[in-house]
């Protein structure tokens, strides 16, 4: 009598529409230690059947006639990440600007991104015309290397040209009636959601009127594009949700969340990026982080980006900045905020402001933010789900991508340990594959 697993694998893959005897090339990954991204206890001993770039089956024990079996004894598969929060192109060395914008450079940070396992990325509003003209969509159907880019198009800020010229294509309306035009130019760019700048970045600058973006959420939501919002104080997020805000793509770091903003926030389904890296990264600096000479961090940086980080006079600057303390005490209510929102039942996800400026290097930080969450109170099963499954829903490609279950892409990473006994296991890296093949060796074996 036929093994039972293998009777249901063949009807899986004739409900798939494929024929049993493998005829389209099939792969399945043997005896794996399986973390699906759902949240769920991993599967020892596991196999992934992948036909078509497709996960068609998890199971024990698949067998298929005419399938590639890869022995993964002893490791550990996941999904890749996905990075809801992000920066692509302006990025080069030291400098970040609008000189830097390159399809050479942006197609090398996608590949950087995908060398760390991240296979998708959302550029928050700070794009140019050139990805717009057939290479941001070129990347989404997997025709050139590199993580998939999704994009926020030009972000609205406040008529105030702070911050810089690397932004200067961000829409600055002074008045509620300017709206409705500036959002009928971006909504031709399809972006996948719409940027808003709502911080006086400590007191530095003009501060977005609530008027500006009650008309900016209100007419993006005419249009089906849902509204993002860079923030800073638990005031403004009340504000911004109760004006429909979908997105919170910063941690609230002034005070401590409340009851009522939980409810508001889960009641109206917002998602709530925290980017804890960017706030230790404000400080870490001051001193020498553990991760400071650590081969998978070094790798990620940009040419002189460790020189300009360890230099004495650079980290004297940080430690006497009239901002340190300030930095310090947000990043640990940022971490406080997390937990209480997570624990609330809100859509918490994997957004890290990586490629902004050279601290915040693409690729290792979203390695970085899951170990974050997991001090911040989370369990590593907890800050994968935030980082794959939850990540995919904020750019609404869950159906396809987020998780290894039946369907999806296999776009996953393979590890030489399990990191839900430790999160920064992802970090040893062996292969990373997208649409059911290995693209790349990890960043220290590329």
């Amino acid at each position: 009598m036929k093994n039972p697993v293998s009777l249901l694998i063949c009807l899986i893959v004739v409900a798939a529409g494929y024929e049993a005897n493998a005829q389209t090339k099939a792969t399945i990954l043997k005896n794996a230690t399986v973390i699906d991204g759902t949240g769920e206890d991993p599967r020892e001993a596991t196999d992934i059947l992948i036909m078509d770039g497709r996960v068609v089956a998890v199971e024990k024990a698949i067998k298929l006639k005419g399938a590639q079996e890869v022995d993964l004894t002893g490791k550990t598969v996941m999904p890749s990440l996905i990075c809801a929060h992000a920066h692509v192109g302006t990025l080069n060395g030291t400098t970040s600007s609008a000189e830097n914008y390159t399809r050479e450079n942006i197609l090398r940070q996608l590949v950087k991104y995908q060398d760390y396992g991240v296979s998708a990325v959302l550029a928050m509003g700070t794009d140019r015309p050139l990805i717009f003209d057939g290479l941001r969509d070129s990347t989404v159907a997997g025709l050139l290397p590199g993580a998939r880019l999704f994009s926020a198009g030009y972000g609205f800020n406040t008529p105030d040209p702070n911050p810089g010229s690397w932004m200067n294509l961000l829409l600055r309306p002074e008045t509620p009636e300017e709206v409705p035009a500036m959002l009928d130019k971006l909504v031709r760019l399809k972006p996948t959601v719409v940027k808003i700048w709502v911080d006086d970045h400590g007191g530095n600058a003009q501060k977005m009127k609530p008027e500006i973006y009650q008309a900016i959420i209100s007419e993006a939501h005419k249009r089906n594009i849902r509204v993002a919002a860079h923030l800073f104080y638990v005031e403004d997020a009340k504000l911004l949700v109760d004006a429909g805000l979908d997105i919170i793509a910063h941690s609230v770091r002034d005070k401590e969340v409340d009851e009522a903003l939980l409810s508001k926030m889960k009641e109206k389904n917002v998602i709530y990026i925290p980017t804890l890296s960017l706030d230790e990264y404000q400080f870490a600096y001051a001193g020498q982080p553990a991760w400071l000479n650590d081969a998978f961090f070094k790798t990620s940086l940009e040419p002189g980006a460790f020189e300009m980080i360890t230099d004495p006079a650079y980290n004297e600057k940080i430690k006497t900045s009239p901002d340190y303390e300030r930095n310090l005490a947000a990043f640990k209510t940022a971490s406080v905020n997390l937990k209480k929102i997570f624990d609330a039942g809100i859509t918490v996800a994997l957004g890290t402001d990586s490629g902004a400026f050279p601290i915040r290097t693409q690729g290792f930080t979203e390695h970085l933010e899951m170990e974050l969450m997991v001090e911040a109170g989370l369990t590593p099963l907890q800050a994968i789900m935030l980082s794959t499954q939850n990540a995919a829903k904020a750019l609404q490609i869950d159906k396809d991508s987020g998780t290894l279950v039946r369907g999806k892409r296999a776009d996953l990473i393979i590890l030489s340990a399990n990191p839900a006994e430790d999160i920064k296991n992802t970090r040893k890296i062996e292969a990373v594959w997208r649409n059911g093949k290995k693209v790349s060796n990890g960043p220290l074996l590329k």
